[in-house]
């Protein structure tokens, strides 16, 4: 088909969506009533009527800027113009049905006008509005789109209509998902108790002693909690870095057959919900764990609280953000052309020199990206912190006191918020500032069948070492943790049983047929659900948002980056809550639902996609890109049968982080789930919080070999990258 029909029929095609959304959709959204169920009233209700019959006939003539809107793209795609007056037209139809629903969305509510100054000019409105439907959602999804076509046919984006429609739609989609609920959230800091804004109270209420008091003593606690908070990250980034890495070598580059066991102890911490490492941690190194008592009997030293601190976030830390690094580190790895290092050995470098020269250079952007994810990360983290912190602050939780505790002043959460935003700004700019002007390509198009070279024995000899003792402390960690789900009472009664999985997930067979009659069986339904849906929406949404920040050039591209990693900065307690903010009011009102769930799921672990995407795309060579499109594919077509397949690694990374971290993620949904929607980890916490540790564990256990199998399945439904070199003899351990 000629490319001007295929794109004409493609914009044809949006257009009528839009239409058919307008006119066949309920528009306002329903909580207590599904799509199917509000199908048939979409020529009635006031609630669940379509957009055509709600501004027609319901009192709502503003709805009539999206018919407006889309008549006009309608124009612009039906008649033969050309290709600069059918953007022109494309642009005048997507703004007026985007600002004209938008416009209306914010300044009209449930009960009319939202600004009083709006009630005083236009007077009392007649009818209010609620949140927008799958309706409102498919007419803006279109005109976004459209929006983003106009823009090329104007010349924007060098006149691709692909990369043009996202980049405005992923822009879009940060804007309302992350930028909108943080700013939202944030905007507290300048906010008195009477509601008004007053500037100076950002000042009072960051410049402080306890934030930033000097004259500290690290581990002790008396720093302020934004030294604190760097000193912790640097640490945490550091130490994840280069033990990812490590790990990383030694499974791909080792030669051993303990590849396959290295991946799955890796990979272990980032499976298991964030309670059984702390749990594990205490029980061993706690005042009446098993290391004191030990030091006790054999030493006298009486035992005491040294682990509450620096060095047990750091610990627990190093547990939870390892795998992520190993993950990325990992197919960087996997991405060295063993050409580049054949090359070098051909002038008479050994092994250790190519290393140093060729192999490690090559992993630059991987360690900056494993070193800005990790130090973000430590910023972010409140579960950790919280539970062997001690008496040393950081601001995640001083952001949750602020919020829950008995002070209750989100101003003074919002402010400090807001440093830890300023914080991963910086990191953000220092790590762009250290990848400036250098190139890391190592898959071109050209073929690459070499054996990878083996790991000096040096550098094998260290990797065995300092990983080896890792992955084994590891097991024991687990260990211990684990076995308070088999015995009766931890620490008081060590009988062995079976009884807190029976009281979990305990199945019977009834009158009518098996019954789940096990206390977690909803909770986990729930969960694997929720986080089923949002794992392909992350993983797809940030290699799409890595490809547009590796392979295309437009004005705000910085900004754009930084609001993809955002989440990342902000702790999860501070993004529940940002959501609660933009989503409990018109014009997107999700508060309760599963949606906005699954919406917090994947825009909160978006960055560990756009990151492990990023690093992959750097060792691409664009001219497979431009081979692709010189035998006139299309950019889509391209991404689907080039760019994709080399992207396995950085897919499997995505969507494994994504799914596991939304089936374990405790503080950014514990302000959303409902009776409704319970999740597993907030399941966890009320049994923790009753005491009741034996069934908690039990839990943990089955999601943990829950979240392995399905791990396995992603990676075997994903497969290797396949970049057609060969693999040398495999050596023992």
């Amino acid at each position: 088909m000629n490319p001007a029909l295929r794109l004409q029929r493609a914009l044809q095609g949006w257009v009528l969506l839009g239409l058919l959304s307008f006119a066949l959709l309920p528009w306002y959204f329903l909580q207590q009533m599904s799509l199917m169920d509000a199908l048939p009233g979409i020529w009635a209700g006031a609630e669940t009527a379509s957009g055509w019959v709600q501004s027609s006939g319901h009192g709502r003539p503003w709805l009539w800027s999206g018919l407006a809107g889309l008549l006009v793209c309608g124009l612009a795609v039906l008649v033969p113009w050309t290709a600069r007056t059918q953007g022109w037209l494309l642009l005048l139809g997507s703004l007026i049905g985007l600002l004209g629903l938008l416009g209306s969305g914010f300044a009209i509510g449930a009960t009319g006008w939202v600004f009083e100054s709006l009630t005083t000019l236009w007077g009392v409105l007649p009818t209010g509005q609620y949140g927008m439907g799958w309706g409102a959602a498919l007419v803006l999804f279109s005109l976004v789109v459209l929006l983003g076509a106009a823009l090329a046919r104007l010349g924007a984006f060098r006149g691709d209509v692909f990369v043009a429609s996202a980049v405005v739609l992923c822009s879009a989609l940060l804007a309302l998902f992350v930028v909108y609920p943080v700013l939202r959230s944030l905007v507290a800091a300048w906010v008195d108790d009477t509601g008004a804004y007053a500037w100076m109270h950002l000042l009072e209420r960051v410049a402080t002693e306890r934030v930033w008091g000097f004259g500290c003593v690290q581990g002790a606690g008396r720093c302020g909690v934004a030294w604190n908070t760097l000193w912790l990250a640097f640490i945490t980034a550091t130490g994840t870095t280069v033990m990812g890495t490590l790990l990383a070598l030694w499974a791909e580059r080792g030669n051993t057959r303990l590849a396959k066991p290295l991946n799955i102890l890796a990979m272990l911490p980032i499976i298991t919900p964030p309670f059984v490492v702390g749990l594990g941690l205490i029980l061993l190194f706690g005042r009446a764990g098993l290391f004191n008592q030990a030091l006790e009997w054999a030493f006298g030293v009486e035992p005491g609280r040294w682990f509450y601190g620096v060095f047990g976030i750091w610990l627990a830390q190093m547990f939870a953000f390892t795998p992520i690094a190993f993950m990325i580190m990992r197919g960087v790895v996997q991405g060295v052309s063993p050409s580049m290092e054949e090359a070098a050995q051909t002038l008479r470098a050994s092994r250790m020199q190519t290393f140093w020269t060729v192999t490690l250079p090559l992993l630059k952007p991987g360690l900056a990206n494993a070193f800005l994810v990790g130090f973000i990360e430590s910023m972010a983290d409140f579960g950790n912190p919280i539970i062997v912190g001690g008496q040393y602050a950081v601001l995640s939780t001083e952001i949750f006191f602020a919020i829950v505790g008995a002070a209750l002043d989100p101003g003074m959460a919002a402010a400090l918020a807001l440093v830890l935003t300023g914080f991963a700004l910086a990191v953000f700019f220092v790590q762009r500032q250290v990848l400036a002007g250098s190139s890391f390509t190592t898959v071109s198009g050209k073929g690459d069948a070499g054996v990878a070279m083996a790991l000096p024995p040096a550098v094998l000899r260290v990797c065995r070492s300092i990983a080896g003792p890792w992955l084994l402390f590891t097991v024991v960690v687990y260990l211990f943790a684990f076995a308070g789900g088999f015995v009766q009472t931890w620490g008081r009664d060590f009988t062995f049983t079976l009884g807190h999985f029976k009281t979990a997930f305990d199945v019977q067979l009834g009158e009518f047929g098996w019954v789940f009659a096990g206390t977690a069986w909803k909770s986990l339904f729930t969960t694997l659900s929720l986080s089923a849906m949002a794992a392909p929406i992350c993983a797809g949404l940030g290699l799409l948002m890595a490809w547009l920040l590796a392979r295309t050039e437009f004005r705000g591209k910085a900004a754009f980056e930084f609001s993809a990693l955002l989440t990342f900065a902000i702790p999860g307690t501070v993004l529940g809550v940002s959501y609660i903010l933009a989503f409990n009011v018109s014009p997107v009102e999700l508060t309760g639902t599963g949606l906005v769930i699954v919406l917090c799921f994947v825009f909160r672990n978006l960055p560990v996609g756009v990151r492990a995407g990023t690093a992959a795309f750097k060792q691409l060579d664009r001219s497979l890109d431009e081979a692709s499109q010189m035998l006139r594919a299309s950019t889509l077509t391209t991404l689907r049968r080039v760019v994709l397949p080399l992207l396995k690694p950085a897919l499997v990374a995505a969507l494994v982080y994504s799914f596991v971290r939304s089936m374990t993620t405790v503080s950014a949904v514990i302000f959303l789930v409902t009776a409704q929607y319970e999740l597993a980890t907030t399941y966890i916490i009320g049994r923790v919080g009753n005491g009741d540790y034996g069934v908690a564990l039990a839990y943990c256990t089955v999601l943990m070999l829950l979240m392995s199998v399905i791990t396995w399945g992603i990676q075997k439904l994903v497969g290797q990258r396949q970049l057609g070199r060969r693999t040398a003899a495999s050596t023992p351990a």
